[in-house]
């Protein structure tokens, strides 16, 4: 179930041309459960490579990328 917070994030990630994807898979070394910020037209990881972002983080990024 995702929470105000998660659902937030994604439209920040949206507002500036970008996805916001959140691990479900069990947390390991290379998998934090947070996001990843992703740019869905090349294919590249923005932010979060181990999907270490908090919602928090996610929607900081954002607001200065605009």
């Amino acid at each position: 179930m995702c929470s105000i917070l998660e659902n937030k994030a994604r439209r920040a990630a949206k507002k500036v041309g970008l996805l916001a994807k959140k691990s479900r898979r069990q947390i390991s070394m290379d998998n934090h459960g947070g996001f990843t910020l992703i740019d869905p037209y090349r294919n590249w990881i923005v932010a979060g490579e181990r999907y270490d972002l908090s919602p928090d983080d996610v929607i900081e990024f954002c607001s200065k990328q605009d």
